[in-house]
């Protein structure tokens, strides 16, 4: 079958780590990334949204760099494209910004190239790229995500298991502080190894925040979400505002409130039926940030 000349493709934002999943858990959320491709004589980037004119446009863009390496493993060359990219995921905020460039790009090779990935393997693939599958996993499946990912030197060789939940009668409520958290700062503020006491109580934690959600038990779940000892102690002092955020929706029946990926945004986890008041509160007390509420994109 001939490929399409012109792709579109929307992808959507992801919160990663949800508290207590480091590097393994993470949602879709209804911020969206899309990106409009047809071919051209040369590699162009447009950006029309306008925080997105930071980031190159030419073959340097993450999505072309993503698809041309994704077409080269497979044996094929990316013809030469013109892409349009629009984009309501604020950039270096801890929303996936560069996980769903990175999708973004797996998709563009899988159309010109007609590689007809199942999902298994845009994951698969995109996690080669990101090193760890709990931003780029949402992307690709929606829902609430929880992978396993063991790299290796040739993408088609890693090792991934993953599973997929929806959440029901919750939304989201962000939290977007005007300034940025690079996910190197984030990443060096960690220490470098954990007791093995603190491992385990991770684990244990981890693993019945999931069942709680599996059995739809939302206090329950939110209160495990907050016992994360990996890596919220330490970024905490780089987000002035945890405290404050966290508190206010605590106070007004949220179940959880965490760091959204590496930060600075914060994502509360609420009943939908108080996320207005609760939204209404975080506006008037902590003002400096932007505060909106969001849904989790429905798994397929």
């Amino acid at each position: 079958m001939a490929v399409s000349d012109l792709f579109h493709v929307k992808v959507p934002a992801t919160s990663a780590n949800l508290g207590i999943g480091f590097d393994s858990m993470g949602i879709a959320v209804d911020k969206f990334l899309e990106v409009k491709a047809k071919p051209s004589s040369q590699w162009q980037v447009s950006f029309k949204s306008p925080d997105l004119e930071v980031l190159p446009c030419n073959e340097e863009n993450l999505i072309i760099k993503v698809a041309r390496q994704v077409a080269k493993e497979f044996g094929h060359t990316l013809p030469t494209l013109h892409l349009e990219m629009t984009s309501t995921i604020p950039l270096t905020h801890g929303l996936g910004s560069s996980a769903s460039a990175i999708v973004a790009g797996v998709e563009l090779a899988n159309h010109y190239c007609q590689l007809s990935l199942s999902d298994f393997d845009k994951v698969r693939l995109a996690s080669f790229f990101e090193g760890h599958p709990d931003n780029v996993g949402p992307c690709v499946t929606g829902g609430l995500f929880i992978g396993y990912y063991q790299p290796q030197e040739n993408s088609h060789q890693e090792e991934l298991y993953y599973e997929v939940l929806n959440l029901e009668d919750v939304t989201l409520i962000v939290s977007i502080p005007p300034y940025e958290v690079s996910t190197q700062e984030a990443r060096s503020i960690l220490p470098e190894s954990y007791h093995a006491g603190e491992v385990a109580m991770q684990n244990a934690v981890g693993s019945l925040m999931l069942l709680a959600a599996l059995k739809k038990e939302y206090d329950k779940m939110g209160q495990l979400m907050m016992k994360d000892l990996i890596h919220e102690p330490y970024r905490q002092k780089l987000i002035p505002e945890f405290n404050e955020i966290k508190e206010c929706a605590l106070s007004l029946g949220a179940y959880a409130t965490v760091i959204s990926g590496a930060g600075p945004t914060m994502l509360t986890l609420c009943p939908k039926e108080k996320a207005s008041d609760i939204l209404e509160s975080l506006n008037q007390k902590v003002p400096s940030c932007q505060h909106e509420q969001v849904q989790i994109v429905p798994a397929k």
